[in-house]
């Protein structure tokens, strides 16, 4: 049944405000250690109006456990129409983001092997059928297994069979629109991340031509 005001209040009661933008709050942690996940309804006239963001969220969380990918786990979905938001409380996925490993990186880091497991986690997703347009080092977690998971997992496309090669060049795309990731990936001219991609995709996919792909990707836009 869809709440009131009074009880997305109760519902947030003691929370830290994780994330913000203009419209409110988007990202909250709860007292407990969960979180809770802010979707703000826009247009009326969208796919978000039959399909809202927050329950695709939800869809996507049971598909990625059921295909083995570490994501975060719903705890439950709750609409709130007065003030046009849906919720999701979750239990959070345990580690640190790619992009924090980064920024924090010290001589320690084997930069090199980590662009390769990224390789090889972006290969899986694609051979799973897994289109992840919020695909990005903030977006990719490093567990406490040392398993890569997925975060922020509402905008993403999961088919059953592994992506076209077309789809898979428009998701690098995606994994460097942002200056810092692009960096960081293209380093040493994609090499590493080819190299294990294509290990992991199989036949029909080489590594020159991966760092080529990635070369041509004009995806420093952020």
């Amino acid at each position: 049944m869809p709440g009131k005001r009074t009880d997305y209040l109760a519902l947030r009661g003691g929370a830290e405000v994780i994330e913000a933008d203009g419209h409110g709050e988007k990202v909250l942690r709860l007292p407990d250690g969960s979180y809770l996940k802010v979707f703000r309804r826009k247009r009326l006239l969208s796919s978000a109006a039959w399909y809202p963001y927050a329950q695709r969220f939800v869809d996507n969380a049971a598909s990625l456990a059921r295909l083995g990918v570490p994501c975060p786990r719903v705890i439950h979905v709750h609409r709130f129409p007065i003030i046009r938001r849906d919720v999701v409380h979750y239990h959070p996925l345990p580690g640190i983001t790619l992009r924090q490993i980064v920024r924090d990186a010290g001589p320690e880091t084997d930069a090199p092997a980590l662009r390769a497991r990224l390789g090889r986690f972006v290969a899986e997703l694609h051979g799973l059928g897994i289109f992840f347009r919020s695909i990005h080092l903030g977006n990719i977690v490093l567990g406490e297994s040392c398993r890569l998971g997925l975060i922020d997992i509402a905008d993403m496309k999961i088919g059953s069979r592994p992506l076209s090669r077309f789809k898979r060049k428009r998701n690098f795309a995606h994994l460097l629109r942002y200056r810092e990731d692009r960096a960081w990936l293209l380093a040493d001219g994609g090499k590493a991340f080819a190299e294990a991609y294509a290990l992991q995709a199989g036949t029909g996919y080489a590594a020159p031509d991966l760092q080529a792909w990635l070369d041509a990707t004009d995806g420093a836009e952020r």
